[in-house]
């Protein structure tokens, strides 16, 4: 579903935009970026990317077998009426595979990732999952049973989530008689709050009518702001763990379960649900929203612009290989995949404040350098690679020696 060349040629627009809304919040006194969580945000949109390009799951050979031998082929025309149904159709689906996705923890765990941000802006739009494709073709089925063309499915699916971009802001107010039919801003601020009376509400992609009709639909009121990410706080700008936090702790309380019915209903219970003997002996933290606080790490100012500066490289390589993909051999897309995942991972540890950031930096270059002389990379790359790592070796070397030294030096 998110496999169109729609997607693609949209993440400059949405950079675009991303810079825009930055820029306006700056000038208005109304900013709500932070380094941290909007490079999290958009290097887990990047890695995101990695998923159909590698090929990953099975989801299109169902698809496919799906449409030749259980195709009844109700819908399949090129007329505008079919391209609209298709549309339609595919809203609905999208608002049952949101809505099982947070009323079931094997599916949450595959979601949770989108709403871990504490920030809401365009950025957190981007925060997407790289393990949906586990079980959300699931729910898109009937558009391939009714014989929808999947040409037709591939476009549709691309401009829902294109459209999903643009709600994900606090700059934009209520818009009327919209709220009724479609996804606005307003209604999406309340399905991204972690505030108790907004919880498990608007599952809609771009119309809201399915949560009125289904009865999920909350408004967003004057006298409640929503508090942004999730009750059990992520705490960590980490990519991987944003991605299989969740399956880590359903794994955990299944083991450490001692009823044997309870270590499957770990898997199908309701996300919030825990074994009573686990939740006594081992507890997990929720966020106390009297007294909510942002996870927000103290980082120096070198630190931040190397992050920056890291993600943008990243960011770049990782546009130029998507818009170029059909010029690389499977194994130089995998090595330049590793290298993006490695790298917002490394990142991630410099904006958590932790110190083996650079170490890991140091490490990271010595292998990619290592890696260029294998021609384990493009020729067409390996000139932007080596730069890339010889900047991250050098400052990291530098920023390693530089606190040696702050450390061992006089007061």
């Amino acid at each position: 579903m998110d496999s169109s060349i729609i997607i693609t040629f949209a993440i400059p627009l949405f950079f675009g935009l991303i810079l825009i809304e930055f820029f306006y919040g700056i000038l208005t006194k109304q900013n709500n970026y932070r380094i941290n969580d909007a490079i999290t945000s958009m290097s887990l949109g990047l890695i995101s990317r990695f998923v159909p390009i590698l090929g990953l799951g099975f989801q299109y050979v169902v698809y496919k077998a799906v449409a030749e031998h259980y195709n009844l082929k109700l819908l399949n025309s090129e007329e505008i009426w079919v391209w609209v149904t298709a549309f339609v159709l595919y809203d609905l689906c999208y608002y049952w595979m949101h809505r099982i996705h947070h009323e079931i923890k094997v599916f949450w765990a595959t979601h949770v990732v989108h709403h871990h941000g504490e920030e809401f802006n365009l950025a957190t739009a981007l925060r997407q999952t790289s393990t949906g494709f586990l079980w959300k073709w699931v729910f898109f089925l009937p558009i391939f049973i009714i014989g929808i063309p999947p040409h037709m499915y591939v476009t549709v699916a691309g401009l829902n989530l294109v459209y999903q971009f643009w709600v994900h802001t606090e700059h934009i107010g209520r818009l009327g008689f919209l709220e009724y039919i479609f996804v606005t801003p307003s209604n999406h601020r309340v399905h991204h709050a972690q505030n108790e009376d907004y919880l498990d509400a608007n599952y809609g992609g771009v119309f809201i009518f399915w949560d009125r009709l289904f009865g999920t639909f909350i408004d967003e009121r004057a006298d409640l702001k929503p508090i942004y990410g999730t009750v059990k706080p992520l705490k960590s700008f980490n990519p991987f763990w944003a991605n299989f936090e969740v399956f880590y702790q359903m794994i955990f309380d299944s083991y450490h379960t001692e009823k044997l019915s309870d270590k499957i209903k770990v898997w199908f219970s309701p996300p919030n649900w825990r074994p009573e003997d686990v939740s006594k002996n081992f507890p997990i933290e929720k966020n106390d929203l009297s007294s909510f606080e942002k996870y927000n790490p103290e980082i120096g100012l070198r630190e931040k612009i190397f992050a920056g500066t890291q993600f943008t490289v990243i960011n770049l390589m990782t546009i130029i290989m998507l818009f170029n993909v059909q010029n690389y051999v499977y194994s130089e897309i995998v090595s330049i995949v590793l290298l993006v995942v490695t790298s917002s991972i490394t990142n991630s540890f410099i904006l958590d404040g932790k110190r083996v950031g650079f170490q890991a930096e140091l490490v990271k270059s010595i292998i990619v350098i290592a890696s260029l002389q294998l021609g384990y990379f493009s020729s067409s790359m390996s000139f932007f690679v080596l730069c890339y790592a010889a900047f991250t070796l050098l400052v990291s070397t530098f920023i390693l020696i530089s606190k040696n030294k702050n450390i061992i030096s006089p007061v």
